[in-house]
């Protein structure tokens, strides 16, 4: 089976930047879309951004503009960079890839914006 492991995550102080990495991992044919998600403690899990294998990406308009979305097929890694992160991107960043039939996701990394 697929795994999907993101790692990157972390605190930093507002107006910084971090890059997210999602290693996937398995019996991998075809990514069709990869998607970045967040989601705080009592709220839904919110879409961050998606690249499909055509190259279209869509993001959420919170982020347009700061978090850029990538990814290298030669090593089935998925990239999120943030800049100008604000206290309200804390949240825990899943990554998801659409791959065949099937939806997977990781584990989930923190990341925490705070002064």
């Amino acid at each position: 089976q697929v795994q999907l492991v993101e790692s990157g995550g972390g605190l930093v102080q507002p107006g910084g930047s971090l890059r997210l990495s999602c290693a996937a991992s398995g019996s991998i044919s075809r990514v069709y879309v990869w998607g970045w998600y967040r989601q705080v403690p009592g709220k839904q899990r919110d879409l961050v951004a998606t690249l499909t294998n055509g190259g279209a990406t869509d993001y959420g308009g919170y982020v347009k503009g700061r978090f850029t979305i990538s990814r290298d097929n030669a090593k089935n890694t998925m990239y999120l960079q943030m800049n100008d992160l604000k206290p309200e991107d804390t949240a825990v960043y899943y990554c998801n890839a659409l791959i065949d039939l099937r939806s997977y996701w990781g584990q989930g990394t923190q990341v925490t914006v705070s002064s």
